[in-house]
């Protein structure tokens, strides 16, 4: 089968009016290397389609089957929505989800609404466009500023951790001057963060729940911050299976279903949590795009763990989603 494999790679020289963290999402060469070559061991033929405006051209010479999408987009809220959007327009069957799940998961605060409506548990928030509108907030310190719609921890310093109205301000007034974009003050939840590997759709099923356990701070101050992430070997541990109680982990991986379904996810996604002070998982945020570069994707690390290796991984990524297709590999 011709395999079409759509993607955004970071830029070795980025624009330096752009912030560090602006190109954080996009996947390195590494990371496209090890998926096409999984899918080529998979006995596809897999064509190269990064994504940006030679995609369509690109797409129209490849003819692929089917595309399997990790291109993260440029530009906006909906950037994620463009690749699966254009697809649909041409009539090109993909791996993953909709336009529509994901621009309403990069909008943290769509996503939280949409899973509070359906009875999932999440930090109380507000959205603000400026530092000078926060004059108050109707939930206690600390709290965590972030942009509202950005991924990969883009925007998020350990610093984002606010303990007074100052502090909150003061990163407000980063996140929407950096990042031009609202900023989301979320109630900070000091438990465990713990999060869970979804695949499939007709059931979808836990594949694995991962504990990311600091080391140098409590969890009680713990931000998987952009810091923490890009040098994680020395500032936290992966517990996989997470060290609590089996009904917690029950509820979490509940709640994380109930996420999935609820915000449209298909085929593969990653979902995050954090406990709160009785042990109730609060739901921080979806991505049905989680990072697949083996050994620091926190889906492929959980399901190594779990016995999955990472070709057997990327085989069921692309298995469910021919399966929704109704169609079979060839």
């Amino acid at each position: 089968m011709r395999v079409g494999l759509a993607y955004n790679v970071k830029p070795a020289d980025p624009p330096d009016h752009l912030p560090e963290d602006a190109f954080e999402e996009y996947d390195s060469e590494a990371t496209v290397g090890h998926i096409e070559n999984a899918l080529s061991l998979l006995g596809h033929d897999v064509r190269r389609l990064p994504a940006g405006r030679a995609f369509v051209d690109a797409l129209r010479d490849a003819a692929p089957d089917i595309v399997f999408n990790i291109a993260e987009g440029e530009g906006g809220r909906c950037r994620e929505a463009h690749i699966p959007a254009v697809l649909e327009m041409l009539g090109v069957p993909y791996v993953g989800s909709d336009p529509l799940t994901l621009s309403v998961t990069l909008d943290k605060p769509v996503a939280k609404r949409l899973a509070a409506y359906e009875g999932i548990p999440t930090p109380p928030f507000r959205t603000f466009r400026s530092a000078g509108e926060l004059d108050a907030l109707p939930f206690p310190f600390p709290v965590i500023v972030k942009p509202a719609f950005e991924g990969s921890s883009k925007g998020v310093r350990i610093a984002s951790r606010a303990t007074s109205l100052d502090q909150a301000r003061k990163m407000v007034r980063f996140v929407t001057e950096t990042y031009r974009q609202e900023a989301l003050v979320e109630a900070f939840v000091t438990g465990a963060e713990v999060t869970v590997g979804v695949l499939g759709n007709d059931p979808p099923r836990v594949v694995g729940m991962m504990e990311i356990a600091p080391t140098t701070v409590s969890p009680a101050e713990f931000v998987y911050s952009l810091e923490v992430k890009r040098d994680w070997e020395n500032r936290v541990v992966y517990r996989v299976p997470p060290a609590l109680p089996e009904a917690v982990l029950s509820e979490i991986g509940r709640c994380a279903l109930g996420a999935y379904r609820a915000l449209g996810c298909r085929d593969f996604a990653r979902i995050d949590f954090r406990l709160d002070p009785s042990g109730t998982p609060q739901f921080i945020e979806c991505n049905p795009l989680p990072g697949l570069s083996p050994g620091y994707g926190d889906l492929p690390i959980m399901a190594e763990r779990m016995g999955i290796p990472y070709l057997s991984l990327v085989s069921e990524i692309l298995s469910h989603a021919l399966s929704r297709l109704g169609r079979t590999a060839a």
